[in-house]
């Protein structure tokens, strides 16, 4: 194939009517020409005849002309495109039988002598805490404040203190626990939220200049549903500007345990803030990595779960076929517990898949088939020597490994959905150049990544999802044919990543050891479609088994 030329760029930019504001010029758009059709058809990849290309001309001006016209209709980030992506493959069936949830024992928790150690605590400790009423919900959610005010400017990760809704919602938390309405092991606890999540007189900024000052008037489906476990917000976090990365609007979120590094992204703040004991639990979101690879910096445990699981309503869209929200905590059973406050319909995300979510720890590992990516472990990556010692400890837990490899697809160039959709979701961001705001420019941020995508053909983003329906198909297979609903992958190996974030499954990201720097490496428990439940519990069994999660940056060096 030809070099791509400026002349064919051109071509194609006229034939589409996307050549990046130039439509929005008083002055009407040149006629498409043959010539300009035959350059836009090698642009993209496509060799069509002279005649060909005449008779589509009409059809082609036609086309640009009624663009324009849909331009016209505004079309805010929330309005979903009438494509709804279905992660289940044919044959799956979804458990219908809701269990009663089920969590460890949980021990008596004191007041540490040090109130500094408050701030590692697990969820279920400190629930211990309040509901025997050694401390108020008003005087833990002033610790984690006053925690949010002291080390933020190290390390970058709030947007907004929401300190007022915060303590109004502590007060009434310890008024209902003192009269006997308790809620569960969440009421009273604080936490903060990404701040792609709407909370109504608060702003909502998606990390971004252009949308700094935005408010939305209404409540996020998961920030609804935490009020009515009971959870303190806190704290809008920041994100990677639209869900890319860890440099937002203010600057770049900081690495706890690395200061000078970047907390990774786009759950940049949620990670930081846990990571450094600043809150209990937080929320992030993932379309390819935004919970897996900001908990592996800060050493924090995530879960993303099944697409379909938690409501995106009041959330920022970035890929409307991929984005999926989880909890980003201290361990595998706080994750469990945040999961199942907000997992679930709510009447207003019409992706949502209504399954049962029925988790009980593991006495044990013993006789467990778990499956792990071969090839992935055995390849030369940076965490080769402590990936090889977790299935070390699986083994002497007495699960059975059973080696798997996952369907062979070009899972990567699939992902260029992400840009397709993001590029729709950002429209007018692009055509009235408000990208030129955003601080990241280079060429793989999005500015960039939103105009390129308006050359990708509908056909090509079309094929991509047929070929992801053929993707979901030969994952049920390979799980059912390794006979395995749960199985282990280095948590950047063997395309793991990409793949399952196509196909929707869920993962828990955990920590497993520390690199040379002595910064967090982790591991990803992967699990079948709706099955959050067995996923979280073999990782439970495993963090039980070690001791990573438990450590902690020093803030103060």
């Amino acid at each position: 194939m030809k070099k791509l030329t400026r002349n064919m760029l051109l071509g194609l930019g006229f034939l589409l009517s996307f050549s990046l504001g130039s439509f929005l010029t008083l002055k009407a758009p040149a006629a498409i020409t043959l010539e300009m059709a035959d350059k836009a058809a090698q642009v993209l990849g496509l060799s069509f005849t002279e005649a060909e290309l005449d008779s589509s001309l009409s059809k082609l001006n036609d086309y640009r002309e009624g663009y324009e016209r849909v331009r016209k209709v505004p079309l805010t980030n929330d309005v979903a495109p009438a494509l709804y992506f279905n992660p289940l493959p044919v044959g799956f069936k979804i458990d219908p039988v809701k269990k009663p949830f089920q969590y460890s024992t949980i021990m008596k928790a004191s007041l540490p002598k040090n109130r500094d150690e408050l701030a590692y605590y697990t969820i279920p400790q400190l629930a211990s805490l309040l509901r025997s009423r050694q401390i108020t919900s008003e005087e833990l959610t002033k610790f984690y404040l006053e925690r949010l005010k002291k080390y933020d400017p190290k390390l970058h990760c709030v947007v907004t203190l929401t300190e007022d809704l915060a303590l109004t919602q502590a007060r009434q938390a310890d008024a209902e626990i003192k009269a006997g309405k308790y809620r569960g092991l969440l009421h009273g606890i604080p936490y903060g939220a990404k701040d792609l999540l709407a909370k109504k007189g608060y702003k909502t900024t998606w990390g971004a200049m252009p949308y700094k000052d935005q408010t939305l008037d209404m409540d996020a489906t998961v920030i609804k549903k935490l009020e009515e476990a009971g959870a303190v917000l806190c704290a809008k976090l920041t994100m990677g500007a639209l869900a890319m990365g860890d440099v937002w609007f203010g600057g770049r979120t900081r690495n706890p345990w690395a200061m000078e590094s970047g907390s990774s992204g786009s759950s940049a703040g949620s990670a930081s803030a846990v990571s450094a004991g600043l809150l209990p639990f937080a929320i992030g979101t993932e379309t390819l990595g935004s919970i897996v690879s900001p908990s592996t910096v800060c050493g924090t445990t995530g879960l993303r779960p099944t697409y379909g699981r938690v409501s995106r309503h009041g959330a920022m869209a970035l890929s409307w076929s991929m984005d999926k929200i989880g909890p980003i905590c201290r361990s595998v059973e706080d994750c469990a517990l945040v999961f199942n406050a907000i997992y679930g319909p709510d009447g207003y995300d019409p992706t949502l898949i209504d399954a049962p979510f029925n988790y009980a720890p593991l006495k044990s590992l013993k006789g467990m088939r778990i499956g792990y990516l071969k090839k992935a472990f055995e390849s030369n990556y940076a965490n080769r020597a402590n990936d090889s010692l977790t299935l070390v400890e699986l083994k002497k837990l007495g699960a059975e490994l059973v080696p798997m490899e996952l369907p062979d697809y070009p899972v990567r160039d699939m992902t260029m959905v992400i840009s397709v959709e993001g590029a729709a979701g950002f429209d007018e961001m692009t055509r009235s150049n408000k990208d030129d705001l955003l601080v990241r420019q280079d060429k793989n941020a999005w500015p960039n990544a939103f105009r390129s995508a308006r050359f990708v053909p509908a056909v090509e983003y079309l094929q991509a999802n047929r070929l992801r329906t053929r993707l979901i198909q030969d994952m049920f297979e390979t799980l059912k044919t390794a006979k395995v609903d749960v199985y282990v992958s280095p948590s950047y190996g063997g395309g793991n990543l990409a793949t399952t974030n196509l196909t929707g499954h869920p993962c828990v990201v955990l920590p497993n050891g520390f690199n040379q720097r002595g910064t967090p490496s982790s591991i990803t428990f992967m699990g079948q479609l709706f099955k959050e439940d067995k996923v979280l519990a073999v990782a439970k069994a495993y963090q039980d088994a070690t001791d990573f999660h438990k450590k902690h940056p020093n803030l103060d060096k």
